[in-house]
């Protein structure tokens, strides 16, 4: 989490492992630098973000970890559509679009995450 952010109490003071670091650019980093796969939840700009920055780099072979969307209450449908129709209309490469795993349950997205999908 960025100081900034625990300055202002958005800090989990009960997580078993909190790392402050300087800024967001350095929090993602960091997250990329240590997780062994990326699962998005539903959530607003901020996880949209991180979630097309993270899917970018898995194109261009930054990491080779799987990008999992777990959307059990299908809140990203619409997104779903949009990537299937930019991909349609020639704006998301050929192959791009499979680097994605949609999910709908925890077990799957773990499951994706562990390569035995």
């Amino acid at each position: 989490i960025p100081q900034l952010l625990v300055d202002i109490e958005f800090a989990d003071k009960e997580s078993h492992e909190l790392q402050i670091v300087g800024s967001m650019r350095e929090r993602k980093g960091r997250i990329e630098e240590l997780a062994d796969a990326f699962i998005a939840l539903p959530g607003g700009l901020g996880t949209l973000e991180e979630l097309f920055e993270i899917w970018v780099g898995r194109y261009l072979k930054f990491h080779d970890k799987p990008v999992i969307i777990l959307d059990p209450h299908g809140v990203f449908q619409p997104l779903h559509a949009l990537v299937e129709h930019l991909e349609n209309e020639n704006f998301v490469k050929p192959g791009m679009r499979d680097l994605l795993h949609w999910t709908t349950t925890v077990e799957e997205a773990v499951s994706i995450a562990h390569g035995k999908k």
